[in-house]
């Protein structure tokens, strides 16, 4: 895990997760989050994800040299906190561009920005599972390597039903207490299944 001052831990005020290899990922939770986090996270290198479709995070490595496995993780995460999880779309495009190709003009509605040059796009499943980061649960792509609590699929849960049986399987298997408040700031914000 990258060692990181308290000072670094901003991040944790926004949707947040390191990957397999100990890279940090960070974007918004809404609009305002997704204009701060262009502005304070993003280096002209660096790499941003955002769904094709309207209505997601921009998710920006914290990395110069991602790995592809960095990429793969990133866009699922991108994928499960978008409003293409939320629509049940089991297979979800994600752009992918550079911080150099960001630009934003008067007039764009807070929380938008547009994109020049050439992006890339790839495709993911968005599943997520349950695991203990810095010391804060999260929820994250599969493929990371600590030891998973729940997994996470599109359903028909409530964000507070989904909670709820969350905090009971954390309780009943690994007997340690969790507040609804950390569990409901780290996963999708509807249509969920637990296992």
């Amino acid at each position: 895990m990258q060692k990181l001052s308290n000072l670094d831990r901003k991040y944790e005020e926004f949707r947040w997760f390191f990957t397999s290899n100990n890279v940090l990922v960070v974007g918004g939770k809404n609009d305002e989050q997704n204009e701060v986090v262009l502005k304070e996270f993003l280096k002209p290198n660096y790499i941003i994800m955002h769904t094709t479709a309207p209505g997601s995070p921009f998710m920006i490595i914290q990395s110069d040299n991602p790995t592809k496995k960095d990429l793969e993780e990133a866009a699922i995460f991108c994928a499960c906190f978008s409003q293409q999880w939320k629509l049940g779309k089991k297979i979800i495009e994600i752009d992918v561009f550079k911080g150099e190709q960001v630009y934003k003009i008067k007039g764009m509605k807070t929380g938008t920005f547009g994109v020049k040059g050439d992006k890339k796009s790839v495709k993911v499943k968005p599943e997520l599972v349950l695991v203990i980061q810095n010391g804060k649960l999260r929820a994250v792509p599969k493929t990371t390597i600590e030891q998973k609590l729940a997994d996470i699929k599109q359903g028909l849960l409530s964000k507070e039903q989904a909670a709820e049986k969350i905090s009971k399987i954390i309780r009943d298997k690994y007997q340690f207490p969790i507040s609804k408040d950390e569990i409901m700031g780290a996963i999708p914000s509807d249509k969920l299944a637990v296992k």
